[in-house]
């Protein structure tokens, strides 16, 4: 018998005692079965196991067949038993071991594998690591290696400690779970099929990493409920999770009342070397470590292999010092291979320790269980091989066949579903009472956390503030809008990467996030752009309604700008402020002055990158990133202070571009065509009026937004831009790059090239963003 009861021909056992030493002197497959002592954790743990975990053979002699790869001694014993039952518990026939003598072995770099001694547990976690092999090997694509180094410990964590309802992924009290080492995605997907949730099924798993499947390359929240975030790029889900466990624990602060806890969940983040190395995962670990956001807990796969091979080529730090410096509680499980009860310790340890985040250092061995290629970079991205597969089912004693789950291991995961329906029917229960001790205040929740939905005057609010506004720097509009959207929206959340006084991102009596004050709203980022993005990302998807905003000047979208690609890819309706955004911000030079970034935005898929020109148009970017609820909206603010136009427009503004002024007779075509966005709009306005005076008919077209644009009509944009009136009869004044204006235009008065340190006007003038090089480049055409 193996040790899942199922027959073996060449089963044979041994008992720990009166051994006798066998050296292989030519390397050689041996093929045995070996029963064996969970000698490898304490006494005590092992009878925690048997409650703990299910029926256990732990501190039994069990039965466990092995191939492996031996080039040095072997030790067997001289009492070897055949297993007669299917539970390890039967007669014994016993005799005498043969002794052995030369025998040709093939070379391996690992021992035969020890499991947890626990049948039903062995068979749960396989079934994870076999879905994986097969899943990747079917597509000869993928990480194999994460998955089978980290079954062990997702199986703990999903079978004692995550709150969860299979049937319904968006229940507002989960706990969230993160697979920031995302490469590993079988892992996840293997557990949601599991656990019996509905939107990964087998067949989704047989079609891992083909297109349109349900199961891609790396976890896409868009594509699989049951996913917070998206994942993939290393260091972005640890970061997501420190905005997810702020959420639960901002929410829990507004909400929970004596005897009505209706927020209280955690989040738990499985993260590899990989994500420990990214800069961006110190970044919000650090800021997590002074919120002491204690209900953040991460399980670090610490298994020293990346794809170059060992990480001590590269990465020699303690971490677990590096984190307690973050002010994170650290606890290490020596053997997280096998060690359940150990995986189980830690994270009840990080549960109990509520001031701190708690990182678990579990030591692994990525690859576990295969022979040839456990522990090495070879496991980490790529399949396995047909013939390391087989070797692999041998070693870890798995006779079923491929993606074949044993029909217990799934009725046990299976246990998920009504224990999960039955949580959330008790939070039902609590939910229904909160609703009669506050009225008010689940009024509240019910709109912006349940059905996330805006509160009916907020346009109204918006529209106000813009006509009360005169002529000012779009940055200081924007301050004017939130502090508009503040009384009203407590689902507005944010802050900015150390700049608060020059973003002008405070609002009025809204206290800011700490560890002493969860229910303030506003964040102090610190100088951590990157996180700053991904911590955002977090917080809109925590899914309860938050509406988060980042600040910072627009040239620092440089360090953040992967969490703002994910942004757009998870569709996280993020609010981007971003600041001083062209050289005219002055002195600070061509370090601070962005020039290529408005054009790298308008190319990100799914981004709406709004440039408004005055205080009625930075309205409109707000009215219009509040309505993408699936789109991040980046507005780029002026730093300078610029004019009300006269016939700015809300309703024109969300058009994306709109006729500011036209003084063509009707029916006809102007002679000329000048557009802008932002703070060019009024300069080509007063350029316009220059020509009109000499008889021209011109017309000024604002374009505060490429995307929305291209949302409307033909006949609309047709309107706007009558292709009567060709591309070598209009112009674009904008303060950065031309590129992708020719899309629209053939005349362009633009900035090519890196700013200069002087004076906003002087710098303007020098690269002839000026109204009077408008004009001339005009005439110069008619």
């Amino acid at each position: 018998m193996d040790r899942h009861g199922v027959e073996s021909s060449s089963s044979l056992s041994r008992r720990e005692e009166g051994g006798i030493k066998a050296i292989i002197t030519s390397p050689a497959f041996l093929t045995y079965s070996v029963p064996y002592k969970l000698s490898c954790v304490s006494e005590k743990s092992r009878d925690r196991l048997h409650s703990r975990f299910g029926s256990s053979s732990a501190g039994k002699t069990a039965s466990l067949a092995r191939r492996s790869f031996l080039g040095k001694a072997v030790v067997w014993t001289q009492d070897v038993s055949l297993r007669k039952d299917h539970n390890n518990e039967g007669s014994l026939a016993t005799r005498k071991a043969p002794v052995v003598t030369k025998t040709q072995m093939v070379e391996t770099t690992v021992k035969p594998v020890t499991q947890t001694g626990n049948r039903l547990a062995d068979l749960c976690i396989d079934s994870i690591r076999f879905l994986a092999i097969d899943a990747v090997e079917k597509a000869n694509s993928g990480h194999p290696g994460m998955p089978m180094g980290m079954a062990p410990a997702a199986y703990v964590l999903f079978e004692n400690f995550l709150k969860f309802n299979p049937k319904n992924p968006f229940w507002v009290n989960r706990d969230r779970f993160v697979l920031s080492n995302g490469h590993g995605s079988m892992l996840l997907y293997a557990l949601l099929y599991l656990c019996g949730y509905d939107s990964v099924t087998l067949e989704d798993i047989k079609e891992f990493r083909q297109i349109h499947s349900r199961t891609p390359g790396h976890p896409e929240n868009i594509e699989t409920a049951g996913i917070e975030v998206t994942t993939g790029p290393l260091g972005q889900g640890i970061a997501n999770a420190v905005g997810l466990a702020a959420a639960e624990a901002h929410l829990a602060a507004v909400y929970n009342k004596p005897g009505h806890d209706l927020i209280d969940h955690y989040t738990y983040v499985f993260m590899g070397d990989g994500c420990v190395m990214e800069g961006i995962s110190n970044e919000a670990c650090s800021l997590a470590g002074h919120l002491k956001l204690g209900k953040l807990i991460a399980i670090y796969d610490d298994n020293n292999i990346s794809i170059d091979g060992k990480t001590d080529v590269a990465f020699s730090e303690d971490v677990g010092k590096r984190y307690e410096a973050l002010g994170w509680h650290v606890v290490t499980v020596e053997n997280g291979n096998f060690d359940l009860q150990a995986i189980s310790d830690a994270i009840q340890k990080a549960k109990q320790v509520h001031d701190k985040p708690s990182l678990i250092r579990l030591k692994t061995i990525i690859g576990y269980g295969s022979p040839n290629k456990a522990n090495t970079g070879e496991v980490h991205g790529a399949a396995l091989g047909a013939e390391e597969v087989k070797l692999t089912r041998d070693s870890l004693s798995w006779p079923f066949k491929e993606f074949e789950v044993p029909e217990e291991a799934l009725r046990h995961y299976r246990k998920h579903i009504e224990s999960g329906q039955k949580i959330e029917r008790e939070w039902q229960a609590k939910w229904e009472a909160y609703k009669k001790a506050f009225p008010e205040l689940a009024s509240q929740f019910e709109r912006t956390v349940l059905h996330k939905k805006l509160p009916d005057n907020w346009e109204s609010v918006l529209i106000s503030a813009a006509e009360r506004g005169g002529d000012m720097a779009t940055r200081q509009a924007s301050q004017a809008m939130l502090n508009a959207l503040a009384p009203i929206m407590p689902e507005l959340v944010g802050g900015s990467a150390d700049l608060a006084p020059s973003c002008l991102t405070m609002m009025k009596n809204v206290p800011s996030f700490q560890h002493n004050c969860r229910e303030g709203r506003y964040f102090h980022f610190g100088v951590r752009e990157h996180a700053m993005g991904a911590i955002s990302n977090g917080l809109y998807h925590h899914n309860t309604g938050f509406r988060p905003f980042a600040a910072t000047f627009f040239i620092f979208t440089d360090y953040m700008r992967a969490s703002i690609r994910l942004s757009a890819l998870s569709r996280a309706g993020v609010i981007y402020i971003m600041t001083h955004d062209s050289v005219a911000l002055g002195e600070d030079g061509p370090t601070h002055q962005p020039i290529e970034h408005l054009a790298s935005f308008r190319a990100m898929p799914n981004v709406h990158m709004l440039r408004p020109a005055d205080v009625t148009e930075t309205a409109a970017a707000y009215i219009a990133a509040l309505k993408s609820t699936s789109t991040p909206s980046i507005l780029a603010l002026s730093r300078q202070k610029l004019p009300k136009l006269k016939n700015s427009s809300i309703e024109g503004c969300l058009k994306g571009a709109y006729i500011l002024s036209d003084n063509t007779r009707s029916g006809g075509y102007p002679d000329f065509i000048l557009t802008a966005s932002g703070s060019e709009v009024h300069l080509v306005e007063i350029a316009a009026e220059k020509l009109r005076q000499e008889g021209k008919s011109i017309r000024v077209v604002s374009f505060p937004c490429w995307e929305l644009f291209e949302q409307q009509s033909r006949e609309y944009q047709e309107s706007v831009f009558p292709s009567n009136v060709g591309k070598d009869r209009r112009l674009v004044c904008e303060a950065g790059s031309s590129f992708g204006w020719e899309r629209y235009v053939g005349h362009m008065v633009s900035i090519d090239q890196f700013g200069l340190s002087g004076k906003g006007n002087d710098i303007l003038k020098h690269f002839g963003i000026t109204v009077e090089n408008v004009v001339k480049q005009v005439k110069a055409v008619l």
